[in-house]
């Protein structure tokens, strides 16, 4: 019996520490609950685009030819403004260089009709041209064919030549030269400076031709 206590004593010492009641007092380790922290997105970046525009000037070659139709509808429509210049002759002043060349122009037989129709087939019909330069002869073109319809209408009704129907001819003949004018300096202006004009009446008739 003496035997038992020395058996006990020589037990190693961490032995008895394990396997006494106080082993279930200790704490056990903790496991690790920290959860990793979630992985970031990173939003898409905005990419930006930039459109450089060019701009391509009108060769000086369209620019002339533009500027040259528009002497037709001028020279068919200076007669609208005989009532102008014999009323106020200061107003001719500015078309005295023109008058030469006009004279030269109705001299020439059926010069009109020519002018008209080479203008037509050899630069609105011309797919070598530009369209700004068909644009512009086509404008000029039914600018012209306007300037028919008054003298049509005046061989048709024939007003008189004195009284309340001369004033009304006169009046209308001033306006129609003065839209005539206007026309030209904007359409000349405009095609020396390769910008594009737009007529009224004119032009939306001229854009669906070409269209």
């Amino acid at each position: 019996m003496a035997s038992i206590p020395l058996l006990r004593l020589s037990l190693p010492l961490h032995h008895r520490q394990h396997s006494g009641p106080t082993a279930l007092l200790l704490p056990r380790p903790l496991k690790q609950t920290l959860k990793s922290p979630p992985c970031l997105r990173h939003a898409p970046r905005k990419t930006t685009t930039t459109t450089k525009c060019t701009y391509t000037p009108t060769p000086a070659t369209d620019r002339l030819i533009s500027a040259a139709a528009y002497f037709l509808p001028l020279f068919n429509g200076l007669q609208y403004g005989r009532f102008l210049f014999a009323q106020y002759p200061i107003v001719a002043a500015p078309f005295q260089p023109l008058f030469p060349l006009l004279s030269l122009y109705h001299s020439v037989p059926s010069a009109s009709f020519v002018t008209f129709f080479g203008l037509y087939l050899g630069v609105v019909k011309n797919p070598n041209l530009s369209r700004y330069v068909r644009f512009n002869a086509l404008q000029a073109l039914v600018l012209d064919v306007l300037l028919v319809l008054p003298v049509l209408v005046q061989r048709i009704f024939t007003p008189g030549r004195s009284g309340i129907a001369l004033k009304l001819t006169a009046w209308a003949y001033s306006g129609l030269f003065m839209f005539v004018v206007a026309c030209f300096v904007y359409g000349l202006v405009s095609s020396v400076l390769g910008k594009t004009p737009y007529l009224p009446l004119v032009a939306e008739a001229a854009g669906r031709q070409l269209d």
